[in-house]
């Protein structure tokens, strides 16, 4: 590969990519999102002029069963020019700004935007590189997307462009499955014992592991997702698949505390798609009156995991304060929890409003739900209880 000589100084990341850690700490939401914009605009600008020198090594590696490759893959052969370097600096102040850098070493990744695309690039077809914008996708106008001379175009929000377009984004798994970790660690500080479950046969096998004892281990009880389904929410072409986690909300079985665990879903990449899973969500022994809700989220760009984490805890944690015998109530408690968490989410830590996909409220206990919708519709899944009992010896 030749080396990728920068335009400008790269005036744009210059400036984003100089801010100190303890700045970007500072920041709101939407300052980080846009900073993350500015990052992605100027590499997205760079690769474009450059892409004489990087088309064969995008060729190689790119695929209709591979559509993205990692920045730092595509730069490996010049370790050391000025653009790897300033490349290096934007994905490592943008883990920073969303709370994951000791959790991931890399998020910034190059991905054709559409399966479609591949057969018409291979064929010599020129691209496009553009870059998602900042804020609520109902508030875009245009996608901003420059050919191989450097040259601005302005594209449409909702129509697939007819041409291959390369889009510089966050790999969105990987960010979700490190801002996941950084959502358990956080809470952890904060006095809330939470639950990551990952999602993989061997992930679920270890997470309810019993203890070494002379006692038998006793049964556990469980709901699983055996099918989900999303509807079209009219996602832009550009976002390209959905990150979706889900927020299990209810109240602790043996002291007067919310309890909060999370669900990863890398599984749930597109709507109007059937899912099966079979994966656990709820874990009944963490939760008292045999009652909780789930909360389906999809990541934002502007996210601050750490920031996130405590919003939802002291939310939460709000609720039950104001609630002089929470056994009164009983379960009807655990809908207020949600609703307030819902309510402060768009307005605290996050800068999409497409964030919040849907919500169960009030599943319960050793109950199936066939084809089940989600309260706003968006959602439809088949939900079962499932036991889990000792291995045999």
């Amino acid at each position: 590969m030749k080396k990728i000589t920068p335009i400008c100084l790269l005036l744009a990341l210059t400036v984003a990519g100089c801010q100190s850690d303890e700045k970007t700490d500072n920041q709101s939401p939407t300052q980080n999102a846009e900073v993350i914009a500015q990052h992605k605009q100027s590499l997205a600008k760079q690769l474009s002029v450059s892409y004489a020198d990087i088309e064969q090594t995008l060729k190689s590696q790119i695929s209709d069963q591979n559509l993205s490759i990692s920045l730092s893959t595509l730069l490996t052969e010049e370790p050391q020019s000025t653009f790897t370097q300033q490349m290096y600096k934007a994905d490592t102040n943008i883990r920073t700004m969303k709370g994951v850098s000791n959790y991931t070493n890399e998020l910034l990744e190059l991905r054709l935007a559409d399966k479609s695309m591949v057969q018409k690039w291979k064929d010599g077809k020129s691209p496009l590189f553009a870059f998602e914008p900042k804020g609520d996708d109902e508030s875009w106008l245009y996608i901003e997307a420059y050919d191989v001379y450097g040259q601005l175009h302005q594209l449409d929000v909702q129509q697939m462009p007819d041409v291959p377009v390369f889009v510089v984004d966050n790999n969105s798994a990987k960010e979700l499955k490190a801002g996941l970790q950084v959502m358990q660690a956080e809470m952890s500080k904060l006095g809330q014992s939470t639950e990551l479950r990952s999602y993989g046969a061997e992930t679920q096998q270890t997470q309810f592991k019993t203890s070494v004892s002379s006692q038998p281990a006793a049964p556990i009880s469980t709901t699983a997702i055996k099918k989900i389904r999303l509807s079209d929410d009219e996602e832009p072409w550009i976002s390209g698949k959905a990150e979706v986690y889900a927020i299990v909300t209810g109240v602790n079985p043996s002291r007067d505390k919310p309890t909060i665990d999370l669900v990863e879903m890398p599984y749930l990449d597109y709507d109007n798609k059937d899912y099966y899973p079979n994966q656990i969500v709820i874990h009944w022994s963490r939760y008292r009156w045999g009652a909780a809700d789930m909360i389906l989220m999809e990541q934002d760009d502007g996210t601050d995991y750490k920031e996130l984490a405590k919003l939802l805890v002291k939310v939460a944690e709000e609720v039950l304060k104001m609630i002089p015998d929470p056994e009164v109530q009983a379960y009807a408690i655990i809908p207020q929890i949600t609703g307030k968490i819902i309510a402060a989410i768009p307005d605290g830590l996050l800068v999409n409003d497409d964030d919040f996909v849907d919500v169960y409220y009030t599943l319960q206990q050793d109950t199936s739900y066939v084809d089940h919708p989600a309260a706003g519709g968006n959602a439809v899944s088949t939900l079962e209880p499932l036991t889990i009992t000792p291995t045999r010896p």
